[in-house]
């Protein structure tokens, strides 16, 4: 039987820095796992596009494994996360959690990762603010993108050999599904 520690926001935030990645769930301190090299290569092809597209049009900034405070008991940390220009000027840089969601949050989904967790991490983003959340799912070489259209959540796949593009918060971005899955060293 698997045990659960529950704590406050503020208990959170006086956890001593000892090398791990937590999670505050509703209240449920969770440990986050390191991921794996080929998780963090998927990772960096998409955050390596993304700020590049980004920083050329001066729409923000793109962070990766960044902490978003979404509720009065919730820090969900994203892979990668794209603030915009606007909100980027209401925060402090200098200080970790972030207060709210950020404009698009992108989970890439791990072996380990379960699937009613990660449903609950969309419809949390979403909740506080996200416009976008992208699952990344390298076995099935497929990005779902969740997004909510007149307040009803809806779903779009995107596959091989298709390409990503969102334009719900980056008009004009796309990336090859190819490239981001390329399993080449």
């Amino acid at each position: 039987m698997a045990t659960s520690t529950r704590i406050s926001f503020d208990d959170y935030l006086r956890l001593p820095d000892d090398g791990r990645r937590y999670e505050l769930n509703e209240g449920e301190l969770l440990m986050v796992p390191s991921p794996a090299p080929q998780h963090n290569l998927i990772r960096q092809r998409i955050a390596m596009d993304l700020m590049q597209f980004v920083k050329a049009r001066d729409l923000g900034i793109i962070l990766e494994e960044m902490d978003f405070r979404l509720g009065p008991n919730t820090v969900l940390n994203p892979d990668i996360a794209y603030v915009t220009k606007e909100t980027v000027v209401r925060i402090d840089l200098e200080r970790s959690p972030i207060d709210g969601a950020p404009a698009r949050a992108i989970e890439v989904i791990s072996p380990r990762n379960r699937a009613d967790e990660t449903v609950k991490k969309v419809h949390q983003y979403l909740d506080a603010g996200s416009r976008s959340v992208w699952l990344v799912y390298r076995t099935l070489r497929l990005i779902e993108i969740h997004f909510r259209k007149d307040s009803i959540p809806q779903r779009r796949d995107i596959r091989e050999p298709d390409r990503l593009t969102d334009s719900s918060v980056l008009p004009g971005f796309s990336i090859s599904l190819p490239y981001i899955f390329d399993d080449q060293r």
